[in-house]
C-alpha cells in the first residue's frame, strides 16, 4: 500500500495529509501526554521512547526523547513501515527553575494537559493557549506559537507560572522549540 502524501492530484494529497494529522492527534492520545508507559527496549539506549500503531498495523508513532529538565526529543510517523513525518523538538524548563523536581513535575503534568488539547489547526504540540488556575498550586499558562503546516513548520511552545491571577506578569518557566515536516524519499 502506498501512502499518498506526493500525489500529483492535489485533492488526493489534501486527503493523505489529513489522515496523517488524525493519526497523529490520535496517537497522541496514547503517548507521552496521556499513557507513562515506557517501550522495554528503546531502538535508542538511553532514551524513553512511546510508540503507538493503529489497529490496521500500517500507522506507527515513535516519540523518542531523552533528559529530565532539558528533554530533547523526536517524533516519527510511519506509514507501511516507511517513515513518512518527523517532529524534532528540544527544550524544557529554564535554567534558573532546574534544582526544583517538585515543581518540574507540575510543570510537566501541565505541559501534557495542553497536549492532549491538540485539534486540526495546531497538531503539532498544543493549541495557541491554554490555562489553568485550579490543578497546579498556582496559574499555569500555556502558549504556542508554529508558522507552516503538516509539510513544514517550526514552532516554539512556553509555559508561564505565577501565583497570581495576572498572568501577563507571570514568569516563563519553560520554553521549548520544535521544527519538522513531510519526510520526501528518493524515488528508485
Amino acid at each position: 500500500m502506498k501512502m499518498t502524501l506526493w500525489s500529483d492530484d492535489a485533492i488526493v494529497r489534501k486527503h493523505a495529509e489529513e489522515d496523517l494529522v488524525d493519526f497523529i492527534l490520535e496517537a497522541r492520545k496514547h503517548g507521552w501526554p496521556a499513557v507513562d508507559k515506557d517501550e522495554k527496549q528503546p531502538q535508542r539506549p538511553g532514551f524513553k521512547e512511546r510508540v503507538y500503531r493503529d489497529v490496521s498495523r500500517l500507522w506507527e508513532y515513535r516519540d523518542s526523547y531523552t533528559g529530565f529538565f532539558n528533554a530533547p526529543g523526536q517524533e516519527i510517523v510511519r506509514f507501511d513501515d516507511n517513515p513518512i513525518w518527523s517532529m524534532s523538538y528540544n527544550g524544557g524548563m529554564l535554567p534558573g527553575y532546574q534544582h526544583d523536581v517538585s515543581f518540574a513535575k507540575k510543570t510537566f503534568e501541565f505541559l501534557k494537559e495542553a497536549l492532549l488539547r491538540a485539534d486540526q489547526k495546531n497538531p503539532f504540540r498544543g493549541p495557541e493557549r491554554h490555562t489553568d488556575f485550579k490543578h497546579f498550586g498556582g496559574y499555569y499558562l500555556y502558549e504556542n506559537k508554529s508558522d507552516g503546516d503538516i509539510r513544514d513548520f517550526v514552532g516554539t511552545e512556553i509555559i508561564g507560572f505565577g501565583n497570581t491571577g495576572k498572568m501577563s506578569q507571570a514568569p516563563t518557566v519553560f520554553r521549548q522549540h520544535y521544527m519538522g515536516g513531510l519526510i520526501v524519499h528518493k524515488v528508485a
